[in-house]
């Protein structure tokens, strides 16, 4: 699927002194807009590409950021969601469908990381972060088993919706359990804190990180229409995914800035060569943009 790219002034709205400067190219490029709900981009830096869903469709597409090429590269995928890459460069992905969190090998098999909690299921794995010693944490709200539209309509087994860590040796604890509906998550440059949506409640907790658990949980930005995907840059600003577009908050949770975008935005990574390439994906749509900022390099 190629086409050229319909282009859009990229407005970016000031809201503190300290957002003064932040922009990019004049122009949002929507490469992709056959999607019904986009979600779970991530970049592949060695390949070039990025890997992002279109869930109700259950399928997988991938952008070249060479040739601006989107192509569909899997079907009956899980209703895969949120996904990262490891150290290793492999794709560690949640699946709504299959109720689980996989990683997808360099020869192409997969691999489950974890579909169940002391012999229970996992409700729907949403999103999916890689820390620093090669922990897999992720959380599990509800969305996949609701209903058929992303995922299969099924009885919530655990009774919570928690964030979890997968250990390097494959156990899984539970870190949290007091979210109504757990969404995306991200680790500051250091490891040292966890940042965690709570969809349901409208806002952004922040976790201090103590060595495999956490301690805290204060709510650290909310917004009436809620967050999904969020990410730090490398100026210490976490930026999250909302109604409007995209949010940026500054370290001490002032909401500094916004970058209008036309649809819903679900999620977004960085990319690129020097890490400053924006993708989005916005309810029907993948958006590029190169930016004046950096995100954060955690692999």
């Amino acid at each position: 699927m190629r086409r050229s790219p319909e282009m859009i002034p990229a407005e970016f709205v000031t809201l503190d002194e300290r957002f003064a400067g932040t922009g990019g190219d004049r122009w949002l490029g929507k490469v992709f807009d056959q999607g019904r709900w986009l979600e779970g981009p991530a970049h592949h830096p060695a390949g070039r590409f990025v890997l992002f869903s279109d869930i109700p469709n259950d399928r997988v597409l991938r952008y070249d950021e060479i040739t601006g090429h989107v192509v569909e590269v899997a079907t009956g995928v899980g209703f895969t969601n949120g996904r990262t890459i490891d150290a290793e460069s492999r794709f560690v992905t949640c699946e709504h469908g299959h109720r689980r969190v996989t990683r997808t090998e360099h020869d192409g098999s997969v691999t489950v990381l974890a579909d169940s909690y002391r012999g229970q299921r996992l409700n729907s794995p949403n999103d999916v972060v890689v820390a620093g010693d090669g922990a897999i944490w992720f959380t599990d709200p509800t969305y996949g088993i609701m209903t058929d539209y992303e995922g299969h309509a099924a009885t919530e087994e655990i009774g919570s919706r928690n964030v979890y860590r997968l250990d390097p040796s494959g156990g899984l604890a539970v870190v949290a359990d007091d979210f109504s509906q757990p969404n995306g998550l991200a680790f500051s440059a250091d490891f040292t804190r966890l940042y965690v949506v709570d969809s349901e409640e409208h806002h952004v907790r922040v976790f201090s990180v103590d060595g495999a658990g956490l301690s805290g949980g204060e709510v650290f930005a909310a917004d009436p229409d809620g967050y999904d995907g969020i990410r730090f840059d490398t100026r210490g600003r976490l930026w999250g995914a909302a109604q409007d577009g995209l949010h940026c908050y500054e370290p001490d949770g002032t909401l500094s800035g916004k970058l209008l975008v036309p649809e819903t935005v679900a999620n977004f990574c960085f990319g690129g060569r020097q890490h400053n390439h924006l993708y989005l994906t916005a309810t029907t749509s993948l958006y590029t943009l190169r930016v004046n900022f950096t995100g954060v390099r955690y692999c």
